[in-house]
């Protein structure tokens, strides 16, 4: 299981063109050929954070300029699993041929049951959307980017339940096929006597990745980021990067605030739930360092 970061799609500095996005996807899956090369069958979750942002602010833009009828999170969520999965599908594709590797690429639009009274919903924690130099007054949750970036719109953050139809993409990923699933962390979904329904919410896309990297028995799990390993005292002059970490040490380095949250601390937890409900390890890395077999930081038992 492979959950690529907002990385992966949209880079510092960048507006956020299809071009640019391609391009991006494009560079992180030709890293990812280094898994398929060692014969990996190949599952990949993705965020989607700037996207569903950015697809908000284009629904209530519609809204106020032509008075259409601005489109709830959850189908935003739905709108930006297609577009990066289309992404994700036609670069892969292109860096496979030039392998000369046969393997094809299925997408799944994928919902994630959560529980309706999930305490996220009371406390939203999860970035989406640009960077504002100050908070917003429209009504929304705002909060400080702790890099200094400015300040991010934040929105409910429950936690994935169970994720419909990995069953599915687990056949389809044991019998050859690279299966992007869980984009965004899934749609968040709730069970009411009607069935499942929609909800407002963004769920990590870390641990929906870790939780159908458990439920599928997935070997190892991992985790792209915007840095080759993950640091202590990052950014200070006592910055010390971690070639592993036992799950013991990773909960004492985050209960001492060593991990930032809505950065690395999501990882690290979704790291921790992968290798204690059976999995062999989690690494935390940087796509250009999938060459290496022993890089980035390795979540053990």
């Amino acid at each position: 299981m492979v959950a690529f970061g907002g990385n992966a799609l949209l880079r510092a500095g960048e507006k956020g063109t299809f071009q640019e996005q391609l391009a991006n996807v494009e560079r992180t899956c030709a890293q990812l050929c280094h898994l398929v090369s060692r014969g990996y069958d190949i599952v990949i979750g993705h965020g989607n954070g700037p996207q569903v942002g950015n697809g908000l602010l284009r629904h209530e833009a519609g809204k106020k300029l032509f008075g259409l009828e601005a489109m709830p999170m959850d189908f935003c969520g739905a709108e930006t699993q297609g577009s990066i999965a289309y992404l994700i599908e036609t670069a892969l594709e292109r860096v496979l041929r030039q392998a000369q590797d046969p393997r094809p690429v299925v997408s799944l639009v994928t919902r994630v049951e959560v529980a309706a009274d999930d305490p996220g919903f009371r406390n939203p924690t999860k970035p989406v959307g640009p960077y504002y130099t100050e908070p917003g007054n429209d009504g929304a949750t705002y909060r400080a980017d702790p890099a200094g970036r400015g300040w991010r719109k934040v929105v409910a953050s429950p936690k994935p339940i169970r994720i419909l139809n990995i069953d599915l993409v687990e056949r389809l990923a044991r019998e050859g096929y690279i299966v992007v699933t869980v984009g965004g962390g899934g749609i968040p979904v709730v069970r009411d006597a009607e069935g499942l329904r929609g909800v407002e919410g963004v769920i990590d896309k870390d641990l929906a990745s870790a939780l159908a990297a458990v439920t599928m028995k997935a070997d190892e799990f991992y985790i792209l980021t915007d840095v080759p390993k993950v640091y202590l005292n990052f950014h200070t002059p006592e910055q010390r990067a971690l070639d592993t970490m036992t799950i013991a040490q990773a909960r004492q380095y985050l209960a001492e605030g060593m991990f930032t949250e809505g950065s690395m601390a999501p990882k690290v937890r979704a790291g921790i739930y992968f290798v204690e409900n059976g999995g062999g390890a989690c690494v935390i890395t940087e796509a250009s360092e999938l060459g290496n077999p022993s890089c980035g930081t390795r979540i053990i038992p």
